[in-house]
């Protein structure tokens, strides 16, 4: 069965940093293609608008930093803005795409599911304005707090390789080792942070979708799940951030090889920037958004893993999904009778309207938590 199946090969056992991570691995490659396909769709879009915009750009201005530097100012202020707006929509969409592909994986995890395009795209079309609601809030504050918590640590860093300049201006080698090693440790500082406060946020997409919590409600259960888990999702973080850079390298690396060939000087070029060829800046834009599609959907699985994780850790998960398994979902009943408990995995329509001859029974004073005689 296919149940029996997923739970040989998916053990609801406590995860650390490195099994969060080594699973989140291998259960990509087994969906390869399948995620490639369901965070392609928003990413090509995005790419597509960037690279027709940069084209209007320069129909629009005459690049010239010698001959017309004015001209050149707002050519990049024109370009600079309008990539904000479109990475901003982008990741908004990214975001909405993989909140709904939660629930498909989830179910992939709980009882076997096959992960499927249009599967995750119905489930996005159920909750698209509460999703994109979600996601839009999720990138403002999150873009808000890292630039804060990145002013913080930028100030920080400064201020400690100043004093390090001036406390040990005889040794040059000390001055570089010394204040290499503060900024390194400001900026595993800035990062832990950053997630301290972002990391309430982890959880909403999975809240929403695979709970049927609304928009503002899925962010305090998703700050309740969340709580002590930094070091995982920092962990999960720095390996996202250091296998997207890999990637793009991978693909980077040829392409200036190749502009090299054709006698243009790449070191030059990222300082002077009116000698970057039309052809090299887009083909640099694409190979990004590339790498982003191969990548983006770890990021969404290692989420999904520890959500579950963490419902595992403090609710009981596994034996509420063992009752899962064994008797199938929570039937929909009227609002009267619904648990406050969270369910394992909460049906499209949950609550049912009650029959027409049935009067709701009226409340009585409860004497415990769960209301129970």
């Amino acid at each position: 069965m296919a149940s029996q199946g997923i739970q040989n090969s998916y053990s609801l056992n406590p995860l650390g940093a490195g099994d969060l991570i080594d699973r989140a691995i291998r259960l990509y490659r087994k969906n390869f293609w399948t995620f490639v396909w369901i965070a392609a769709p928003p990413i090509i879009a995005g790419t597509l608008i960037s690279i027709g915009w940069r084209m209007l750009a320069r129909a629009l201005f005459n690049v010239d930093m010698i001959n017309n530097p004015g001209e050149t100012y707002f050519y990049y202020l024109f370009l600079w803005m309008g990539n904000i707006l479109i990475w901003l929509v982008e990741a908004v969409a990214t975001f909405t795409v993989m909140g709904g592909a939660s629930r498909n994986f989830v179910r992939h995890l709980l009882f076997g599911e096959p992960i499927t395009f249009r599967e995750t795209y119905r489930n996005v079309k159920s909750r698209v304005f509460g999703l994109f609601t979600a996601s839009l809030l999720i990138t403002l504050l999150l873009g808000f707090i890292g630039l804060v918590v990145l002013s913080i640590g930028y100030t920080i860093a400064t201020i400690a390789v100043i004093i390090t300049v001036y406390a040990f201006s005889f040794s040059p080698f000390l001055t570089v080792i010394i204040s290499l090693v503060l900024v390194l440790a400001t900026a595993f500082g800035t990062g832990w942070l950053f997630f301290l406060i972002a990391g309430n946020f982890a959880y909403v997409p999975q809240a929403m979708l695979v709970e049927g919590q609304g928009v503002f409600s899925a962010m305090g259960r998703s700050a309740s799940l969340a709580r002590g888990n930094i070091k995982r999702l920092y962990a999960l973080f720095v390996f996202s951030i250091i296998a997207i850079y890999s990637g793009l390298m991978l693909f980077k690396i040829p392409l200036d090889w190749y502009a090299w060939a054709n006698g243009i000087d790449i070191w030059r070029a990222y300082f002077e920037f009116d000698s970057i060829p039309a052809w090299y800046e887009i083909a640099s834009q694409f190979i990004w958004q590339a790498s982003l599609i191969l990548l983006m959907p770890v990021w969404m699985i290692g989420l999904c893993l520890l959500y579950v994780d963490e419902r595992v850790r403090h609710e009981g998960y596994d034996i509420e999904l063992l009752a899962a398994r064994r008797l199938g979902e929570i039937p929909a009943v009227p609002r009267e009778f619904v648990n406050p408990l969270h369910p394992a995995l909460s049906p499209q329509a949950y609550v049912a309207n009650p029959p027409p001859n049935q009067t709701p029974p009226t409340k009585k004073a409860s004497h415990s938590m769960l209301g129970l005689e």
